[in-house]
């Protein structure tokens, strides 16, 4: 194994400049969550200039790879990365800047989608020395609800083969390029989403005997729910609820009939999820009555909480290690952040990790989803090496 641990480094250093060329050509042509045409178009193209097979138009624009090793050999694992962008826009001066106004890879899924390229470019070239299979997934839609994830084990991508174990990485701006982080068992959060509409009655701001105002009721209904939110700081178990946006389109003199106001709740445990889904019904319908209005609380059920199964977690991370070597693999804390990877972490073991993108000298430190976020493009050498080790240590597993 030690041999080809040197070949898969050797190899990872000789396409890095085309798996940056690719990275940067995915960047400068973002395309929004289920409009991934020309992204899946262009890995499909490299695909089959690699003399790789692959099936296209899964669940929308998806793609599933199948690369067969030469020798013996029963396992299958999955990669998954993402093809999507984000609805932002770019405020990078780069040559590889975003060419779709208002729309921008924010979030690292033209590095996850390049380095599964190239993770597959590697283990191609040494598919004489492995057995077994890698079935790579190309994943639409991750940013957007139901995920993209949900859609594509809908439609079998589970299946014919089934994964013995899934893997993916995600850009990590905190960590600095050439370390990974790994975090055994629960890691990332639920997300849900809230949707409330208050109805109460509008009329002319000069007439209050004539109207029941839903703005001071959605006022009334926002300070329970922060009255419920200080009581959840004395829970052991991490919760957010959160409000970003109210809208109630009156005047200075005119009270609108309705108030509609947006959030987010996320935590880490499902059973505890549906709880705080009553709870937040049951304030409002106590607050509706008391106020003779109507408050409907739409929750859109968005990812789960996502976790890392600890035997697989263990392994990849031990695998790190000898690929990296300790001192560049770190563990990483939870986070209330969510993925849709989460859907295939409840279908069959999984292993979501980090990769650390960060340089200060050059000044390469934004966060993703902001209008700056870049990454240290050597650390795609990181992730395709590191890939391919983890990926054939766990084919020659027992």
């Amino acid at each position: 194994m030690d041999s080809l641990k040197t070949e898969i480094k050797f190899l990872s250093g000789n396409i890095q400049s085309e798996i940056i060329a690719i990275r940067r050509h995915i960047h400068s042509n973002p395309e929004l969550s289920n409009e991934e045409t020309k992204t899946a178009e262009f890995i499909s193209q490299k695909l089959i200039e690699w003399e790789i097979q692959h099936s296209t138009n899964i669940a929308g624009n998806g793609i599933c790879v199948l690369l067969k090793g030469e020798l013996e050999g029963e396992k299958v694992i999955a990669i998954r990365g993402e093809l999507d962008a984000l609805p932002i826009f770019e405020k990078n001066d780069v040559s590889y800047k975003s060419c779709n106004d208002g729309v921008m890879h924010a979030c690292g899924h033209d590095v996850h989608s390049a380095a599964l390229l190239g993770t597959l470019r590697i283990l191609q070239q040494l598919k004489s020395k492995w057995g077994g299979t890698i079935k790579a997934i190309f994943q639409p839609a991750e940013e957007k609800l139901p995920g993209g994830a949900s859609v594509m084990i809908a439609n079998g991508i589970l299946e014919n083969p089934k994964p013995d174990c899934i893997l993916a990485l995600h850009v990590f701006p905190t960590l600095e390029y050439g370390k990974v982080g790994f975090r055994e068992g629960q890691y990332m959060a639920s997300a849900d989403e809230i949707y409330i509409t208050i109805k109460g009655k509008g009329g002319h701001a000069a007439m209050p005997g004539e109207y029941n105002n839903p703005l001071f009721i959605s006022a009334r209904l926002l300070n329970a729910y922060e009255n419920l939110i200080e009581e959840l700081k004395t829970q052991t178990i991490p919760t957010v609820i959160a409000f970003g946006k109210i809208t109630g389109a009156g005047a200075t003199n005119v009270i609108p009939d309705e108030v509609n106001i947006e959030g987010t709740f996320r935590t880490m445990d499902e059973e505890w999820r549906k709880t705080i889904h009553e709870k937040l019904k049951t304030i409002a319908q106590k607050i509706a009555v008391e106020t003779s209005s109507i408050i409907d609380v739409k929750i859109a059920i968005g990812y789960p909480c996502l976790y890392n199964n600890p035997a697989l977690t263990s392994q990849s991370k031990n695998a790190a290690i000898d690929f990296l070597a300790k001192e560049n693999v770190v563990d990483i804390p939870l986070r209330m952040t969510s993925d849709d990877f989460a859907f295939y972490s409840h279908e069959i073991p999984g292993c979501y990790f980090r990769l650390g993108t960060r340089n200060e000298t050059r000044g390469i430190i934004s966060p993703v989803h902001t209008a700056t976020f870049d990454i240290e493009e050597k650390a795609l050498e990181t992730a395709t090496g590191t890939m391919a080790w983890i990926a054939l240590r766990l084919l020659n597993s027992k």
